[in-house]
């Protein structure tokens, strides 16, 4: 019988595509997530006249991007169970 790269894992080739993907989305996230929040709060430290709004959105971006990492990690955990 052909080998079909499945070796009794569940998923095969394809589940392992799934986990370097999700591997590249974890990432990936946390310095888009502060690169988002830290080019907001530029745009309001300009609109305002205020220096901290952009350290604030670089703080509140790393803060999401860590909740995101969290949860994609557990969700991952769970479904490896």
């Amino acid at each position: 019988m052909a080998d079909d790269g499945q070796d009794g894992k569940k998923g095969g080739s394809l589940g392992d595509l799934v986990k370097a993907e999700s591997m590249i989305q974890l990432a990936l996230v946390l310095p888009a997530a502060c690169l988002i929040g830290g080019v907001g709060g530029a745009a309001l430290d300009k609109h305002f006249h205020t220096g901290w709004i952009g350290v604030t959105g670089i703080l509140l971006g790393a803060t999401a991007g860590f909740v995101q990492i969290y949860r994609a990690a557990s969700k991952q955990m769970k479904r490896d169970e």
